[in-house]
Parts: C-alpha cells; structure tokens; sequence
C-alpha cells in the first residue's frame, strides 16, 4: 500500500518437538541460511538467528503484508520439510506454537547480542528457566503450564 509506513521488530523463538536435539552443529548453518531465506522470500528480513540443538530465536523485520503466525507457520512446515528431503531426517519438526516479543529499534543491540550468543547463554540458563525469564522481562501474560511445556502434553512445573 503507499504510503505505509512500519517498523516491526520481533524476537521469535520456536523449539524442536518434544525439545529433541535435532539441530545438529554441522546442520545448523545450513538450516539458519534456508529460514532465512524463507523470510527473504516473504518480503522479511531476519537480522539475528541463533539457537542451540533444541530451539531457535530469530530477530526479524516484518514486512506489514503478512502476520506473524503465518509466518512463523510456514517457516517451521518449510524448514521441516528440507530437514526431511534435504538432510535425511525424517524424524524432525518443530513443536506446536512459538513465542514473539516486540522490541522498539533502539533495543536491536542487546537482541542481536542475546541471540547470537546463545550457545554461552545456554551454558547457565536451561530453556524453560530462559523462556520465563523473557517472559516476566516482557510483562507477557502467560499460563505456565503451557510456556513451560517441554514434551508435548508433559508439563515441567
């Protein structure tokens, strides 16, 4: 439309099902690469991605054209079908749901930080310790029999 402006920044964080580590180190690069050119193609920019075996965070610009649970939808049924076809890993796919948190532009800085260390990050911090904390930070409200759902239908509270 002419005339529209935005700037739309979120943090996206969406798990292996069952938090499986699947997301192999020599798989990795190849796999950011292909979600990232997943957004590309829906007029997206992802301008930090980082994740450790069992989950992703992505920082993306959104394009106003589409909402972030169709994106989010079709990047996970993308990159789960390459996962099968290209990689050989017919088990593989991304849990049910995902997590998006707003930030403003003068907050990118510290997201890419946090993204693009994650694999430190995680050294100290478990997900479901990782995923409460953002949450709280953000003001979210949240039911935490659901946030902290590790295996799908098996709480972790």
């Amino acid at each position: 439309m002419a005339n529209t402006y935005t700037q739309i920044y979120l943090h996206v964080i969406f798990s292996v099902k069952n938090r499986a580590s699947l997301i192999l180190p020599e798989l990795e690069d190849e796999l950011y690469a292909y979600i990232c050119g997943a957004c590309k193609n829906r007029n997206h920019t992802v301008m930090a991605i980082g994740g450790i075996s069992d989950h992703v965070h992505l920082l993306i610009s959104m394009h106003p054209s589409e909402g972030i649970s169709t994106l989010v939808q079709a990047i996970k049924a993308q990159s789960s079908k390459w996962m099968h076809e290209k990689k050989a890993l017919p088990c593989f796919a991304w849990q049910a749901g995902y997590a998006a948190f707003s930030y403003s532009k003068s907050m990118l800085p510290q997201v890419i930080k946090y993204i693009s260390n994650q694999k430190e990050h995680h050294k100290q911090q478990n997900f479901d310790d990782e995923m409460l904390s953002i949450a709280v930070k953000s003001g979210m409200d949240f039911n935490p029999e659901y946030l902290l759902k590790g295996v799908e239908g098996v709480s972790r509270t």
